[in-house]
């Protein structure tokens, strides 16, 4: 067994899932640029997705009261085509230049919300829009969580609420990408064996997220998202 491999997968899934707890997004924006120093994009996102999946079963569980299910249904249909385009872009090609733009939108953005204190605002055409291209980016990267902030934002206003519905939103993304990457060939039985392996590590990152989220406030909040935004922006692009 691969002592570095086992350090790196721990340290990028703890980091990732701590902040994903948190903020209800942004799991693969922090644990993608550390996989990546060790691994190749497919093993990345493979990994990844299957610590979405164990994250989905118990947040969806806990939240699944306060998730706005309307939302959810907007963004399900558009959200799936995405998904099956992007992992098809992902086990066929080589999608380096996608990554940096995703890296670029994220960063023009958060400066738009910043500079210009203005709140994006989409008709229903507009949010199908960003469930297309939210999904298509994460069956690539597993990193559409910042398109789907776009969107949501757009019917949800109350901080929690909009936590509970983006993890709604992730789940739904994850259920369509794990067979859909198993099917392409990227995701296989060597990927969950060294999973569960960092899985308790995993469950550190839940307990520790949980436990800082019940102590946030609503401008704290803010402030942390498009910071996560803007890092994680960076970090694609370089």
């Amino acid at each position: 067994m691969d002592a570095e491999l086992l350090i790196l997968l721990g340290t990028a899934i703890f980091c990732g899932f701590f902040v994903q707890t948190v903020v209800g997004f942004a799991g693969s924006l922090i644990a993608l640029p550390i996989l990546l120093i060790g691994l190749n994009l497919p093993d990345a996102i493979a990994y990844i997705s299957i610590f979405y999946l164990f994250s989905s079963i118990s947040l969806v569980y806990k939240e699944w009261k306060i998730i706005d299910k309307s939302v959810i249904g907007k963004l399900s249909i558009p959200s799936i085509i995405g998904v099956l385009v992007g992992i098809l872009v992902l086990t066929y090609s080589q999608p380096i230049i996608l990554k940096k733009a995703l890296g670029v939108f994220i960063l023009l953005y958060v400066g738009y919300v910043v500079i210009g204190k203005i709140n994006l605002k989409l008709g229903n055409k507009g949010i199908m829009f960003f469930g297309v291209v939210g999904g298509f980016f994460s069956g690539v990267f597993s990193t559409g969580g910042p398109l789907y902030v776009i969107a949501v934002k757009n019917s949800v206003d109350e901080v929690k609420i909009f936590r509970a519905t983006m993890i709604g939103v992730l789940a739904l993304l994850t259920i369509v990408r794990i067979p859909s990457l198993a099917l392409g060939g990227v995701l296989n039985i060597g990927h969950l064996k060294m999973s569960l392996i960092i899985f308790p590590i995993f469950l550190l990152a839940q307990f520790l997220g949980n436990h800082f989220f019940l102590k946030i406030n609503e401008v704290l909040f803010k402030k942390v998202l498009l910071g996560l935004l803007c890092l994680s922006g960076t970090a694609l692009i370089f």
